[in-house]
């Protein structure tokens, strides 16, 4: 967890199949509520974010990118587990190289030892309607 007052910089990848997204399962419980993001995560020093994409993608899921396009920038401001946080997000487009992924209903992969997480495709509109809470807000604009 980053510490307070420190501005994260991160690179989530939004990988689409027809009107669904591949998202992870996330739980915030201080809100007692779920929420659901694209799969990513920080950008070390001296790495691009193209980089720091690929480099997590390959560590939590085993999964190489292909057809990476970047998309924008969000900045996300954001409680999570009672405590403030910031992220400035690099949004890549990006598709799967093993067909297999496309296939999987979930899958459960490690963050760290004691983090387990959920990634499952959904259909898009089940956030559109407010179904269920997709972050951040600005992610819509690009679906």
């Amino acid at each position: 967890m980053n510490k307070a007052g420190e501005i994260r910089v991160i690179a989530l990848g939004l990988i689409r199949d027809g009107e669904r997204i591949f998202i992870s399962e996330g739980y915030d419980p201080v809100k007692h509520e779920t929420f659901y993001r694209a799969l990513g995560g920080g950008v070390e020093f001296g790495e691009t974010s193209g980089d720091a994409l690929q480099r997590e993608f390959q560590e939590e899921i085993q999964a190489e990118l292909t057809n990476i396009k970047y998309l924008g920038c969000l900045e996300n401001l954001f409680i999570f587990n009672g405590r403030q946080g910031h992220e400035i997000i690099q949004l890549y487009q990006c598709d799967f190289v093993d067909s297999k992924f496309y296939q999987l209903e979930s899958l459960v992969f490690s963050e760290s030892q004691t983090h387990k997480h959920k990634a499952l495709w959904m259909d898009i509109s089940r956030f559109k309607s407010g179904e269920f809470k997709l972050v951040p807000e600005g992610f819509f604009e690009y679906l």
